[in-house]
């Protein structure tokens, strides 16, 4: 395994990070199987582990606590805080208060004394990045957290708190999470630049696109009976995605790979990603993705790939990304009727 660089922490991790949100109830309920995809993924050299205290309620993160028992040294350890953990109002965000309680619930589960790598899951627009930064500065000051980042940010806010940061002597993100994949490659034009500009690691999530580049979503056949069909029927059967994975096919089967391989090893080629974060529910789905590891695309390849679907565009829509308020509330777009009436 040839380790990288994590953004400028100094912190080495592997190009593959094995990502834990379908460890518990969302995904697979048999704690010990989960407990043996980590093993497995560890002996296999993966030393960075993902994951968040809203998958499955925090389940999630006392499964990879359990799988880490003896080896918690040996293993960079992520996770993330900003999704409700209960019905109470302030049980989400990024306010001081909840991120002081949800860190040591996060470290209860996980059965150790500091994370790593602890991130902002989503932007908060009703929170001062201030606010957020100023308690994670506290978290590493205290010792529970080694470094921090944001997930699924867009480039403006990540050129925010990075401003913030400087001028109130703050910590700054070290690294983004954004999703990337060949039908999802819009974070090309302004994320990934900004990241490397910043010296920012970027890990990226999804990149299969919810499973439509394993081969299993085809134009014109029935969908699979999918965890990802039943969340996101329209997406998973949008025209444009699955076009796309048609001629995408060919060109992996031309390069002797198989299509999951190939959409591996095309997010790896960038150079301003850090690592890639597996999603495996089942230890068939590590065996898949470790087996392409070695994968290394070529230029003829990504030429391709590139006519497919262009640099910095987007196949179709696959959801579970970030739209800020300007663009879904109506009344931050549109002047009052009687000012436009006014006009």
């Amino acid at each position: 395994m040839k380790y990288r660089t994590l953004g400028k922490t100094g912190i080495k991790v592997s190009p593959y990070c094995l990502g834990a949100m379908m460890f518990g109830g969302i995904g697979n309920p048999d704690h010990d199987e989960c407990i043996r995809i980590v093993h497995k993924a560890l002996d296999h050299g993966i030393n960075f582990i993902d994951t968040a205290d809203r998958y499955s309620r925090g389940e999630s993160e006392e499964v990879v606590g359990k799988a880490l028992k003896g080896r918690r040294d040996n293993i960079v350890l992520a996770t993330k805080v900003h999704g409700p953990m209960g019905d109470d109002p302030n049980q989400q965000g990024n306010s001081r208060r909840w991120i002081m309680q949800a860190v040591d619930a996060s470290l209860r589960r996980l059965q150790t004394d500091y994370i790593d790598l602890y991130q902002i899951h989503r932007p908060a627009p009703d929170t001062d990045i201030e606010e957020t930064l100023s308690a994670l500065t506290d978290l590493m000051r205290a010792g529970k957290v080694r470094a921090i980042g944001s997930s699924t940010f867009p480039a403006s806010e990540i050129v925010e708190a990075q401003w913030v940061a400087e001028r109130r002597g703050l910590a700054r993100f070290r690294t983004e999470q954004p999703p990337y994949s060949i039908l999802n490659r819009s974070i090309e034009r302004e994320v990934l630049p900004v990241c490397q500009s910043y010296g920012m690691g970027a890990l990226v999530w999804s990149p299969l696109a919810k499973g439509m580049l394993t081969g299993r979503y085809r134009k014109g056949q029935p969908l699979p009976d999918s965890l990802r069909v039943k969340a996101f029927p329209d997406q998973m059967a949008d025209d444009r995605n699955l076009e796309a994975v048609e001629r995408l096919i060919p060109l992996a089967r031309a390069a002797g790979l198989s299509l999951t391989h190939m959409a591996m090893g095309f997010v790896m080629a960038h150079r301003g990603v850090t690592s890639a974060i597996l999603g495996p529910r089942t230890i068939q789905h590590l065996d898949d993705l470790l087996s392409g590891a070695e994968v290394v695309l070529d230029d003829d390849i990504l030429d391709c790939i590139d006519e497919v679907v262009p640099p910095g565009t987007d196949a179709g829509p696959m959801g579970a990304l970030y739209a800020p308020p300007a663009v879904t509330d109506s009344h931050l777009r549109r002047r009052p009727p009687a000012e436009r009436a006014a006009a």
